[in-house]
């Protein structure tokens, strides 16, 4: 820091004096700010404030060490910080304090009936932190002011139920009924608990205006929501044009020591400014209370605030004492205003404390015994308030502590049955559930269709200099398209994108390298080798198409699968896709998988129809360039919830994107691409292929009809066993190969497995480990099929590593593999 001598030069003027003290203060005023309620958070001296004296720096220090700290001189945008100092220095606008008082006394006598009536459950309360439902409010009004017609509100558990009532709207039997199990028969299986579950409602402002709510499903994963929530507003901000972003406003509230601490938060905060993933500014909003479950600050963070992940990026930080609701109530307009004004997310760090433990069954004072000891001798926020306002807030306090008892008596007389969830209208024509054969479409296109979205997808504007390895790819698929030629995966992919988007259908892919493709193989974004302007073909085949985007994005998995989870879950009828540079990386979002993507339905009745690409394939190229974990995704598979699919040629693939998109079954789809057989010849299918009616979730053995023995497997194996089978001349050998692994296509099966009556060896052949791959899926499933016929396993050995990193070791498991498959060794 600098000393006294380098903010005032002594030769300034006045004006120049009073604008480098005002200056010091706007750099370090929020460290010496009053913000902990309990004083157990320090101002923290600043030796060039603690100088400076005389009715200038006391207005400063007025200004800003008092109980709002402003962090926003590390904007790089002059104007940003001008904005913010005239609004902090400008006289602040009185508050409405009756209305302030009143959501304070609902917000704590709620959580005091709560504790009065269920002693003993968890509900994660609001106090120490209740000046949230007047900051809430007041960022209602303020959005409502700047055209807003919809909050999407995201946040974990901490004082949720509170929120539900409160701000969402919902009725206070509704809650107080989730602690009395009213509808507990109809979720045996399924569900979630009352503080992760969503809400939908209106709330009229203060000025009266309505303002839709939506507030996220989330899970304990305390920051998994963030994308997801940041997602759903893209996609509603999209359906509703260039408005979209001043009509749709996301909120999203974290806890300080998840902030601090989650990565996915930091992936997605680098997203917000990020073409294809901003929403126009979203409001962040830390309940900060200083503790994470029992982890005090200094153990949850390396620097003074939980917020100072933020500062990598030009967003202001308002710091604010949770027990000054005055100061709060006016840094939630401010933060809205200038959301709205510079299409910026903002960040308020409301601190306070947590009044009882982490949930209501902890004993805090184990751990914290002090501050705690401070904490239950300390009033509540209402009655602080009202000493403070001079306002007597008997007949309110009374008024609302019988709403609440009588909404808890009520509660326990409500109809046992479950209560059906109002979708959107973009909903209407979709629906999850388990897998009826109606839900079937055909996907097939004609030969004269396939040719006119060539012709489009491989021209260009004559003004562009295209790269001349891309050229002579263009001319290949124009060759593919006009029959000539068998289409590979790239062109297949790009076929079924085109027809979807000729169909009215818009499809949206991320991922990293997915423009151009992991292994070049999609290049959907040519680039002009002169000026490095992009043509998209894909947005350019005709002027009524639907919409086409397509992004590379960071090295980030959770956040951006997160986002594209989010998108999918409100814009149903667009083909959203998150592609894995190599499948393994999804491991990096697993939490986004298995409590969205896997369980969304079967815990909150939340539908997605969110396409992961995942390259999966054994090739030599180590551990965590070879599997995308099938097993992962299988035991995870029950009850229908998703489907799990290896398309082994490209038509297959084709066929399979379509039929997702069409279908009006909405489920996520998870695919194992291939890599090395993106452009083999045994992969690639004829143009006529792609007339065929449907996707097949198995494909018959075209060449063997009389079968002793039937390999059965999935993916990239199938072509080497065939190439095997050719090299050895065998005529007695089938390769059935297994396209939907989930939901199990049993019937589909049995049916081909019927043809091969003679067969008396069966072999499910897979590359993976036998602790990996789809063996344990399989096997019990094949063995209920063959009622008694033979069958065995062919795979490599369990290992912890899913493969070698030895090229020359892969070569010779790879050799061992088919050796055994076609029975010259041991399973």
């Amino acid at each position: 820091m600098k000393n006294k001598s380098s903010v005032i030069e002594a030769n300034s003027t006045i004006d120049e004096k009073r604008e480098a003290i005002f200056d010091a203060f706007r750099r370090w005023g929020y460290l010496e700010a009053d913000l902990d309620p309990l004083d157990d958070f320090k101002p923290l001296p600043v030796p060039e404030l603690e100088q400076l004296s005389g009715e200038t720096a006391d207005e400063a220090r007025k200004i800003y060490c008092g109980t709002i700290g402003a962090e926003f001189m590390h904007i790089l945008d002059g104007d940003r910080r001008r904005w913010i100092q005239e609004r902090l220095e400008s006289s602040a606008p009185e508050p409405d304090r009756a209305r302030i008082l009143e959501r304070i006394v609902r917000a704590e006598l709620f959580e005091h009936v709560v504790q009065s009536r269920y002693l003993g459950n968890k509900r994660f309360s609001i106090e120490g932190l209740a000046a949230a439902i007047p900051l809430l409010d007041e960022t209602l009004d303020a959005a409502a002011e700047n055209g807003a017609q919809e909050l999407l509100l995201a946040m974990s558990h901490r004082g949720r139920l509170n929120v539900m009532i409160h701000i969402v709207g919902r009725p206070a039997e509704d809650v107080f009924a989730r602690f009395e199990e009213i509808d507990a028969r109809s979720e045996l299986g399924g569900g979630d608990v009352k503080y992760h579950i969503g809400a939908t409602g209106e709330y009229t402002t203060r000025s009266g205006r309505t303002v839709g709510i939506h507030l996220v499903s989330n899970p304990s994963h305390l920051e998994a929501v963030d994308p997801v929530a940041i997602g759903r507003a893209r996609a509603k901000q999209t359906r509703r044009g260039e408005n979209g972003p001043r009509e749709i406003l996301p909120v999203v509230m974290h806890g300080d020591a998840a902030f601090a601490g989650q990565g996915i938060w930091a992936e997605t905060l680098n997203l917000l400014m990020i073409n294809g993933f901003s929403v126009g500014g979203s409001v962040h909003i830390i309940m900060n209370n200083l503790i994470g479950f029992t982890a005090v600050p200094s153990e949850c963070q390396s620097s003074r605030f939980a917020s100072d992940l933020v500062k990598r990026m030009s967003i202001p930080i308002f710091h604010v004492n949770a027990e000054d609701p005055d100061a709060v109530v006016r840094v939630a307009r401010i933060a809205i205003d200038y959301r709205y004004a510079f299409q910026s997310p903002v960040l308020i760090d409301l601190i306070g404390f947590r009044r009882y433990g982490h949930s209501e069954i902890d004993d805090p004072t184990i751990t914290q015994p002090l501050r705690y000891r401070k904490i239950q001798a300390h009033p509540p926020l209402w009655k602080l308030y009202a000493e403070k306002t001079g306002a007597d807030p008997t007949a309110t306090v009374e008024e609302v502590r019988q709403e609440f008892e009588k909404a808890q008596k009520n509660a326990v007389t409500l109809e046992k049955i479950p209560r059906m969830r109002q979708l959107p209208p973009y909903w209407q024509n979709y629906e999850g559930g388990r897998y009826k054969s109606d839900f079937e479409v055909d996907t097939g296109l004609p030969a004269d269709t396939l040719r006119e979205i060539t012709a489009k997808l491989t021209t260009y504007p004559d003004t562009f200099a295209i790269h001349p390895k891309v050229k002579k790819l263009l001319e290949q698929r124009a060759a593919m398209g006009a029959g000539k030629s068998a289409v590979d995966y790239g062109m297949a992919e790009a076929l079924a994108f085109g027809s979807l988007l000729a169909q009215g259908t818009p499809v949206r892919l991320s991922g990293e390298d997915s423009k151009r493709g992991t292994f070049n193989q999609r290049h959907a974004v040519l680039i002009d080798t002169q000026t490095e302007n992009e043509f998209i073909p894909l947005a350019n085949l005709s002027p009524d198409q639907a919409r086409f985007e397509v992004y590379s994005t960071a090295l980030s998995e959770a956040g951006v699968m997160g986002f594209e989870y989010g998108f999918s879950r409100d814009y149903p009828e667009t083909l959203v896709l998150w592609e894995a540079q190599f499948g393994d990386f999804a491991n990096g979002a697993q939490v986004i998988i298995d409590q969205f993507i896997a369980a969304g339905e079967d815990k909150w009745n939340l539908l997605s129809g969110l396409v992961l690409l995942l390259p999966h394939g054994y090739e030599g190229q180590g551990p965590e360039h070879s599997s995308a974990r099938i097993e992962r995704y299988l035991q995870l598979a029950a009850r229908d919830n998703m489907q799990i699919c290896q398309p082994s040629n490209a038509a297959q693939y084709f066929h399979l994107l379509r039929r997702q998109a069409l279908r009006r079954w909405r489920k996520p789809l998870v695919v194992f691409t291939p890599k090395s057989m993106l452009r083999h010849p045994a992969a690639s299918s004829p143009i006529a292929d792609f007339s065929e009616p449907r996707f097949q979730t198995v494909l018959p053995d075209r060449e063997v009809q009389h079968a002793e023995r039937v390999l059965l497997c999935t993916g990239k194996i199938g072509h080497e066993l065939a190439m095997e089978r050719k090299r050895r001349q065998d005529a007695s050998t089938a390769i059935v190969f297994l396209e939907q692994m989930y939901p199990f296509p049993e019937k589909d099966l049995e049916a081909v497995l019927a043809q091969y009556s003679s067969a008396h060896d069966f072999v499910w052949v897979q590359e993976e480990p036998a602790n990996m791959g789809a063996l344990n899926f399989m096997m019990p499933r094949l063995t209920r099929i063959l009622r008694g016929r033979p069958l065995r396993s062919v795979k490599r050995s369990g290992s912890a590593s899913p493969a070698t990193g030895s090229a020359k070791a892969h070569e010779l498991e790879q050799k061992t593999l088919l050796a055994l498959a076609f029975g010259t060794g041991k399973s």
